[in-house]
């Protein structure tokens, strides 16, 4: 699943919370200075004649979207995802999200320059388990998720990272068009005008970047995002029951019956659901593990404005300079006055 894997995790930096400790603090710079130390411009890749004739293929297309992003999108035009980090790990960072045992509620770190986020971001897997494993014996739900790249809001010329390189073109352009759009804009604070906005530039980016270049993959990502779609829906669904369950008096045995049978029913319902897909397992590595609040905590976090933002797409006649204008404007209230005007575009 996208969400899981290319959230747009912020680079942690900058972005230390107060409270942290020495060890979380080495940990951030080391990884982040070490990723930044691993980067060669794309160009410099390209001409090197010990690159394989793949690679520079892919780095090639990569390049083309990286243009397009800037030229067709008015996306920022850095040097942003113009350069190339070959690491040895199947992740850039991991994310660390944790929720009460009966709540969706993500527990919330805060950080400088950013405000509060619902992750806290370690570039070792075990570093990430351990503190998981912290959060776990305080008896909170916890979620580990490996994120494939992140971006630093244009502090950083951000490369893009071996971990995404082999994935589909439409794939990766909605990546390289997801943190562009970070750059574009970025509300302190509100993580869900920030991601529905990034969500949806990547979602016409990708639309745009595929139309008249190659029907056919755009024919199949356009499904691939219906079952995504299908399948947020159902993730929402299940996290809104769980909410109604922990709203009500049950002891705590009771709760936690109530509960696993709701993610049970999760689990029957995916797979009824892959039938309707004639079998489709695009999302099965979802469910391999043990689930819990945590996996749900941030889905909502992508889906709440996204038809506010459409509509405000189409009143600016789908001109995006024109949209993000208009979004700037929202941005610059307070987050009661933004979420009216929100809700105002939703209800049109």
């Amino acid at each position: 699943m996208r969400r899981s894997s290319g959230l747009g995790l912020i680079a942690i930096l900058l972005f230390l919370p107060g409270c942290s400790t020495l060890s979380y603090y080495s940990q951030s710079i080391g990884g982040h200075l070490q990723l930044m130390g691993q980067r060669r411009p794309i160009t410099q890749v390209l001409n090197d004649p010990e690159t394989p004739a793949l690679m520079k293929q892919k780095l090639g297309k990569l390049k083309q979207i990286r243009d397009f992003a800037s030229a067709k999108l008015a996306l920022p035009d850095n040097n942003s995802y113009r350069s190339y980090a070959a690491l040895d790990r199947d992740a850039v960072v991991w994310s660390v999200v944790a929720t009460p045992e009966f709540s969706i509620e993500p527990k919330q770190w805060c950080y400088l320059v950013i405000g509060c986020a619902s992750y806290r971001g370690y570039f070792s897997r075990q570093a990430a388990q351990a503190y998981a494993n912290i959060l776990k014996a305080e008896g909170l739900d916890v979620a580990v998720e490996p994120i494939p790249a992140y971006s630093t809001l244009g502090w950083f010329d951000d490369p893009v990272p071996s971990t995404v390189i082999d994935w589909s073109e439409p794939r990766i352009a909605g990546l390289i068009f997801h943190e562009l759009a970070h750059q574009q804009l970025y509300i302190k604070d509100d993580s869900a005008f920030n991601e529905a906005f990034a969500s949806l530039v990547e979602e016409v980016g990708v639309i745009r970047w595929l139309q008249g270049r190659d029907d056919d993959m755009l024919n199949r990502w356009q499904l691939s995002q219906q079952y995504e779609r299908q399948f947020i829906a159902l993730l929402l669904e299940t996290r809104q029951q769980l909410q109604y369950l922990y709203a009500q008096k049950y002891a705590s045995e009771q709760m936690r019956q109530r509960k696993a049978q709701l993610f049970d029913v999760l689990r029957g319902r995916y797979q009824q659901l892959k039938k309707s897909w004639g079998g489709y397992a695009g999302f099965d590595s979802w469910f391999n593990r043990d689930l819990s609040n945590a996996h749900l905590a941030s889905i909502a976090t992508y889906e709440q404005w996204k038809p506010a933002f459409k509509q405000l797409l189409t009143e600016s006649n789908g001109q995006l300079p024109t949209f993000y204008q208009a979004c700037m404007s929202l941005g610059i209230l307070s987050e009661k006055e933004r979420n009216e005007k929100l809700m105002a575009l939703m209800d049109q």
